[in-house]
């Protein structure tokens, strides 16, 4: 049940963005219309931006499920951008609004859990610590986001597949490459 009233109050949230901007939203707007009383919405969120970061989440879960490998890379970053276009005026909202900053969390948390699965496929059987790979995925999920951040702020007009396609070309390769350089193994 709890799950159920977490979507309802998502649900609600996303449809009062529709109508006015975040910061004219009360958890008394959100209750009402999600029909529920403000304790039950307290149960679930402490406020706004909980239910804000608990959707992300959420979001984020859905868009990448099984799309962490080398091989999906490519489409679990469609999904992400897919994700952001379906949830556009909730993202519009929140991007400018004051908890930009949960955007910006909510995109590098995503990116990272997808590059961290990469780079893990690609260096396996390879001698590279931990930190290395972690910096390896460090450095491309700043790159990604701070494209998908630009896609946002510009109004989300360009194709996402066409980014992703440039993306691809630049990448071709290259993480395997840091990879092979940062190798403890290397003779």
């Amino acid at each position: 049940m709890s799950q159920t009233t977490k979507r309802a109050l998502e649900a609600s949230l996303k449809h009062l963005l529709l109508q006015k901007p975040l910061d004219k939203i009360t958890i008394s707007d959100i209750a009402e219309d999600c029909g529920i009383s403000r304790m039950t919405f307290y149960y679930h969120f402490k406020d706004i931006y909980d239910l804000i970061e608990w959707s992300c989440v959420e979001d984020a879960a859905r868009a990448l499920e099984g799309k962490k490998t080398y091989n999906t890379w490519e489409q679990g970053f469609l999904q992400i951008f897919e994700a952001v276009l379906d949830n556009r005026p909730f993202v519009m909202n929140v991007y400018h609004s004051v908890s930009r900053e949960q955007i910006e969390r909510y995109l590098y948390q995503l990116t990272y859990d997808l590059l961290i699965g990469v780079v893990e496929e690609k260096a396996a059987g390879m001698s590279v610590r931990d930190e290395d790979k972690k910096f390896i995925a460090d450095f491309y999920k700043f790159a990604f986001v701070g494209l998908m951040l630009d896609w946002i702020k510009n109004g989300m007009k360009e194709d996402p597949q066409s980014i992703i396609d440039r993306l691809s070309i630049l990448l071709h390769g290259n993480i395997a490459a840091a990879l092979d350089r940062y190798r403890a193994d290397r003779g």
